[in-house]
């Protein structure tokens, strides 16, 4: 299969990979024939890009990080929960979820499992969701994120969970933000974003009330939007002022939200969000934790389309450890427009002339 953007589907083409709803469910799944219908429905539900099915990389099975049983579960879980705080006083949601600490242990604990499966630390997010999706998957996603970071700086059993569960709670403080301030195309107004910037507190003051959470999963919530220059709020606290796990969050969360497509922009791919994370490293982020991050990151997941410099379009077909900006791709379509009678690969490692334009 292959992943395109959204402009370059045409009807009669079929899904790939499924594409969910905000609670987690399948909207449409794999193997649907697409039409002009569903293809306008998916532009006004805000999804940018899907997986198509393709003859020429029919084997070309992007690996997801976490199995999809465990995606659902989360996002569920998520899901069921930020709603029940919507609208409700602090008192009223714990009424609501009084056992919101051992619902998010025992999901943290099935997303670490699928981890310590996994035969490389090398994430790669390809879940595809509607945009009003964006704040329960982006949740999962950066607690995904924050996992892997969390095993490659050794962290133990209890510190994983308290980072996973502060890292799936991070951003619980926007159920009491004005849901048209979420969703705004445009810019903000100072008033408007200092209502949007203290969903930290909130966060921190509905988490620090349950006693089966910790006060540093609940300092995630808090801190995951200081800056290690000082620049950030709501304390403008600066480098190991930040707790480390806000720290984990706060980059992870960047990360996540660049690569998403947003109301008032387009999403950034994944290299063009690793190029941004390394022009703040030593100032919004500790440049160590950014290099760490990127060293676990897939920049161009299997089946992602690339133009290349001499003009050929081809499909990334496998990923390298060791040179993760230098995939394994599939050439599919020579620099005259023509198919080659046969697809062949290269390794873009090897071919040291060639680079990558752009993502198709």
């Amino acid at each position: 299969m292959r992943k395109v953007q959204i402009g370059m589907v045409k009807p009669g083409d079929k899904v790939g990979k499924p594409i969910f709803q905000e609670n987690g469910h399948v909207l449409l799944g794999e193997g649907v024939e697409l039409n002009d219908r569903y293809i306008d429905r998916l532009r006004n539900l805000g999804i940018d890009f899907l997986f198509i099915e393709d003859g020429l990389t029919a084997d070309l099975i992007p690996e997801d990080t976490i199995r999809e049983e465990t995606r659902k579960q989360a996002v569920d879980t998520i899901y069921k929960t930020m709603n029940a705080f919507k609208d409700q006083t602090v008192t009223k949601g714990r009424t609501i979820a009084p056992d919101m600490g051992r619902n998010f242990r025992a999901v943290f604990g099935q997303i670490m499992q699928d981890l310590a499966t996994r035969p490389n630390m090398l994430v790669n997010l390809t879940s595809i969701h509607a945009k009003d999706a964006y704040l329960f998957q982006h949740s999962f996603n950066v607690a995904v994120l924050a996992g892997i970071m969390g095993i490659a700086k050794g962290f133990n059993r209890n510190q994983l969970e308290d980072l996973g569960i502060g890292a799936l709670l991070f951003d619980i403080g926007m159920t009491k933000v004005p849901a048209k301030l979420l969703t705004h195309p445009g810019g903000l107004s100072a008033d408007e974003r200092a209502i949007v910037g203290n969903h930290t507190k909130e966060g921190f003051d509905i988490l620090r009330k349950y006693h089966d959470i910790s006060i540093v999963s609940a300092h995630c919530a808090l801190q995951h939007h200081e800056r290690f220059n000082g620049s950030g709020y709501p304390r403008g606290l600066k480098e190991n002022e930040i707790h480390m796990y806000a720290q984990i969050v706060g980059l992870a969360d960047t990360f996540d939200a660049l690569t998403s497509p947003r109301p008032h922009r387009k999403r950034y791919t994944a290299s063009e969000a690793i190029e941004f994370l390394f022009a703040a490293g030593g100032t919004f982020f500790d440049l160590e934790l950014i290099k760490l991050f990127c060293r676990h990151i897939s920049i161009y997941p299997i089946s992602t389309s690339l133009l290349l410099s001499n003009g050929q379009v081809g499909v990334v077909s496998e990923n390298n450890e060791l040179a993760v900006h230098r995939p394994r791709v599939r050439i599919i379509m020579e620099p005259d427009g023509t198919q080659p009678a046969s697809p062949y690969e290269i390794e873009l490692k090897d071919e040291l002339f060639i680079t990558i334009v752009k993502e198709l």
